[in-house]
């Protein structure tokens, strides 16, 4: 065993499989979308080099633009509305004494579920006739705030976002809570001793502490914002009028709908040079700021 751990073409031996899915998956279909994304083809005539005309096209086209100001839209929701939420909702499970098991599951269970599951469910929930949502407004007495929830311009986006929020919150919760009991019980206990209330524990202890995991959590929410298709695609698909239309979508349907094969995959490269951006000026952020240590 010895030998084996010595010698350097054990090790070769063993990532050589690893390797290989990752140059078959991932490398070469990078390769291939940076190559046809210069060039004009529709899947089967040879490509042809039509250098940054896909790109500039791109810029140009109001469509793209909306799809960009929709992701951004999915990354302001996680960082804005979702992540105080999740704060919240895991302060609270970290302080339940019984049952503790059953409401971590419970929050955790949309997570388990397929995309396309969450957005069939939420698509009757929406429904303005059979929905949910619309009917129980009307029980309430609320009846003037029902809405067809994914077919309005100012209800379909955010109907989209709240029910992604639906699906990934129980895994972050979690992260949070195994970050919250990670913190030593000593500081809370000097805390607590000193005179501190539970808000003051957690806002001005807890909060900090839960900076490493925060940063995690801001970097997988760009990151899957940036990403988002089987959501929009299941739930509205890019409608109403192109008003939900995100970036995956939008290459999607000019590769797969219209043929534009070529300038779909300038799409893709875009898609990831402004996810690698933003990842990066997030990171430059956060190394800016002092780390805070126990």
């Amino acid at each position: 065993m010895n030998k084996l751990g010595r010698n350097p073409w054990a090790y070769v031996l063993f990532t050589l499989p690893t390797l290989l899915l990752i140059a078959v998956f991932f490398l070469y279909p990078m390769i291939m979308s940076l190559r046809y994304g210069f060039t004009q083809w529709n899947g089967i005539s040879p490509a042809k080099f039509n250098g940054l005309t896909n790109f500039i096209t791109a810029f140009q086209d109001k469509y793209f633009w909306i799809a960009v100001r929709n992701n951004l839209s999915f990354i302001c929701f996680s960082i804005g509305v979702q992540i105080p939420f999740i704060l919240v909702l895991a302060f609270l499970v970290s302080k339940i004494r019984r049952g503790k098991s059953f409401y971590q599951t419970m929050i955790f269970l949309p997570t388990i579920l397929s995309t396309a599951v969450v957005g069939v469910l939420w698509s009757f929930i929406y429904h303005p006739q059979a929905g949910l949502l619309n009917q129980l407004l009307e029980a309430i007495g609320l009846k003037a705030w029902q809405h067809v929830w994914l077919a309005e311009d100012a209800t379909a986006l955010l109907s989209v976002l709240v029910t992604n929020a639906w699906q990934w919150i129980g895994f972050y919760v979690v992260l949070v809570v195994s970050a919250i009991y990670a913190i030593p019980k000593n500081i809370l206990e000097a805390a607590e001793i000193d005179g501190a209330a539970s808000f003051g524990q957690a806002w001005w202890i807890t909060l900090p502490l839960l900076r490493p995991i925060l940063i995690v959590i801001v970097l997988l929410s760009i990151t899957g914002s940036m990403k988002a298709l089987d959501i929009v695609f299941v739930m509205t698909g890019g409608n109403p009028y192109g008003i939900t239309e995100v970036m995956a979508t939008y290459m999607y349907k000019k590769a797969y709908r219209i043929g534009e094969y070529g300038y779909a995959s300038s799409v893709a490269l875009l898609i990831l040079l402004f996810t690698g951006t933003l990842t990066a000026v997030f990171g430059w952020i956060t190394k800016k700021q002092g780390e805070v240590r126990y």
